[in-house]
């Protein structure tokens, strides 16, 4: 075969160019340190390396921003639940020291002002948030759990339900002394109020102060009661009537517990078997014999009601109840807890902190915050202060005793404030009955703060273990894409300087092809 100087050439050529590109790619893998600048360099280093930066992208996304969170939700959820469980703690504190018989006027005033303070900021921790979102008000994280205002206007039609457990004795106090201003006034000693009491069964609704009820029922072994159509009375009250299978039922709403002795000579009770619903307690109050009757059957019980007017730091009725804001009627707002069942609608926040797998990062209100503990506070407020007016009317009275304008009353005086210290007595004996049944109370809703605080800590170490394994992955993942994308520095130097000499040697020789001509062979 007959080779030519321009097959020589051209030849040549090729080789220089392709040295002249090796010399290139490993220039550019000497810039990038990788071992392919496009897929096309090597198809399977190109489709592993999609594959793992994939890979790497999610764990990335679970370790470096959901799983720190999941953290930051947790941690928030944690210290709001210490921070109640010390308000708690601190209110049974002042159970304790409410039992005492021995109570002075400084201790009940401390007591009283130790309660007020708390009450303020008794459920401020619900409204704890992460980065702007409540974590205790379910998918509505932009909402607050409690009226942040006194909201006079807000008006609420709500469903509450009950079982024969919501029963509870209550001790109801009768009579009052309203003290006599002038000696005239103590020679009227017809005013003088018969102190009593009465003890009776009671349900006691979530709020008080209630605009009064739409429909009323119980039901056992298949029979429902329902009250729904009342009936003004002269005095102000209003009296359902039921009939069931036993007997009639009444039902009688009155709007205070005053009211309610009034319309009963002064003496608060409830016949064996009736109802009595007070509504600025929101106490629903049963008779001796429906009481058992009730309880014995393990009746369940739903009453519809309205409400106008929440006070500030108050839980909201929607993360509790099925309710309706009604507050303009041509709008009204529907919420709904419980399904058709009776089933709660759960609103889980899931937060994927690894491949296939979630965390539920939130508690709802009702799994953590009880709706009972404000009222019991207020009612033990209420108590303390009872206790404080009874004793400042006997120590009024006793010094009326002293005071010359009523020496000639001294008898009558006497009376007075014979009445005056029963009513104290039986503020005292209600105080130590309270405060006494508060401690098994708090106690409750501490153990409910302790399963909530629990299962935050259980979730916290399932995370702990999630993320140390999440860390190794990267790292591994990382190691991975390493070993296929990245080349050695050294390496590439020992492959470029001989790629290097190798285009420099073809050149030389290329140069010495094109120094001969045919005149060298004449």
């Amino acid at each position: 075969m007959r080779i030519t100087n321009n097959m020589m050439l051209h030849n040549t050529a090729l080789n220089i160019n392709g040295n002249k590109s090796n010399v290139l790619d490993l220039n550019s893998q000497m810039t990038s340190q990788k071992k392919i600048q496009r897929p096309s360099d090597n198809p399977v280093i190109a489709i592993r390396s999609l594959r793992l930066r994939t890979s790497l992208s999610k764990i990335n996304q679970y370790y470096d921003k959901n799983i720190p969170d999941v953290e930051a939700w947790l941690e928030t959820t944690e210290t709001a639940i210490k921070n109640m469980n010390k308000i708690l703690t601190d209110v049974k504190s002042q159970c304790n020291t409410g039992t005492n018989d021995y109570l002075t006027e400084d201790d009940r005033n401390t007591i009283l002002k130790n309660l007020t303070a708390l009450k303020t900021q008794l459920y401020a921790e619900g409204n704890a948030d992460n980065a702007g979102r409540t974590v205790f008000t379910g998918y509505k994280t932009s909402s607050k759990l409690t009226f942040m205002t006194d909201e006079t206007d807000t008006s609420y039609k709500i469903s509450q339900k009950f079982t024969y457990k919501n029963m509870e004795e209550f001790t109801y106090y009768s009579g009052k002394v309203d003290m006599p201003n002038t000696a005239d006034e103590v020679l009227l000693t017809d005013n003088i109020p018969e102190i009593g009491k009465g003890s009776f069964d009671r349900i006691r609704l979530a709020y008080d102060g209630i605009d009064g009820i739409d429909s009323l029922s119980y039901s056992y072994g298949g029979e429902t009661v329902t009250f729904e159509t009342g009936v003004p009375e002269a005095d102000g009250s209003i009296v359902y009537n039921a009939t069931t299978s036993t007997g009639d039922v009444t039902l009688t709403v009155y709007a205070t517990e005053d009211d309610w002795a009034a319309a009963n000579d002064g003496t608060k009770t409830v016949d064996p078997g009736e109802m009595v619903l007070i509504r600025t307690s929101g106490d629903l109050i049963v008779g001796s014999d429906l009481g058992a009757e009730l309880k014995s059957n393990k009746a369940e019980f739903e009453v519809n009601y309205q409400k106008t007017g929440f006070e500030n730091g108050v839980l909201r009725p929607e993360y509790y109840y099925n309710c309706t804001d009604v507050t303009d009627p041509a709008n009204p707002i529907e919420y709904t807890k419980f399904d058709a069942d009776g089933n709660k609608i759960y609103e889980d926040i899931n937060y994927t902190v690894a491949l296939n797998q979630t965390l539920k990062v939130n508690l709802q209100a009702d799994e953590v915050f009880d709706m009972s503990i404000y009222q019991d506070v207020i009612e033990l407020t209420d108590t303390v202060q009872a206790a404080i007016n009874a004793h400042d009317k006997v120590k009024r009275l006793e010094e009326m005793q002293k005071e010359s304008q009523y020496a000639d009353c001294q008898e009558q005086l006497k009376l007075w404030l014979d009445a005056a210290k029963k009513e104290a007595d039986y503020a005292d004996k209600r105080l130590t009955e309270q405060y006494s049944a508060g401690i098994g109370k708090f106690d409750k809703y501490m153990e409910k703060l302790n399963m909530a605080y629990t299962e935050v800590g259980a979730r916290g170490d399932q995370l702990e273990m999630t993320e140390a394994r999440m860390s190794n992955q990267q790292l591994t993942i990382k190691d991975l894409k390493s070993t296929n994308e990245d080349k050695e520095l050294s390496d590439i130097i020992i492959e470029y300087t001989a790629a290097y000499n190798a285009y420099t040697a073809s050149l030389m020789s290329a140069g010495k092809i094109n120094q001969q001509t045919l005149l060298d062979y004449i």
